[in-house]
């Protein structure tokens, strides 16, 4: 991914931006801490904001391609919230920030200079699949939550 965290997208409007006003979680849909991830917002966001999509599906690979972003770089979950997409350590601080207290005060934590949330959060990324092992296809949502999936 570029040193970039955040993209602002084009003023044209595509399909894309229209699907939900909600924010949507990009995520590799292979890995066992992403797809974990995705299960631990699920839980946590009552309100049901949330949508996701796996960064290898049709829909992930629209909207990285809208946002500028390269759709063959999986290394970092992708947020997409009012027009803007925010990736690697700031795309998990827009998670924290919209789930429930006392997982939103982890949010606080933007007072640390990017650089150093970068390093750490690239540290992780990189060593997912070792430390966490990786899936043959990607998450298959419950019926329950399956309308939250693009």
């Amino acid at each position: 991914m570029t040193e970039e965290s955040q993209v602002t997208i084009p003023s044209e409007r595509s399909s894309v931006e229209n699907l939900d006003p909600g924010p949507i979680l990009l995520f590799d849909g292979v890995c066992n801490f992403c797809s974990g991830t995705v299960s631990f917002v699920i839980r946590r966001d009552p309100r049901a904001r949330f949508r996701f999509a796996a960064l290898q599906s049709d829909a992930g690979r629209t909207l990285l391609e809208h946002h500028g972003l390269p759709q063959n770089e999986l290394d970092t979950v992708v947020v997409v919230r009012d027009g803007r997409a925010y990736t690697r350590s700031d795309a998990a601080l827009e998670v924290v920030r919209h789930l429930r207290t006392p997982w939103s005060w982890l949010y606080l934590l933007r007072v640390v200079p990017k650089p150093i949330r970068n390093f750490i959060y690239d540290r992780v990324a990189k060593n997912r699949y070792s430390l966490f092992g990786r899936k043959a296809e990607c998450l298959i949502p419950g019926p329950d939550v399956r309308r939250r999936f693009l």
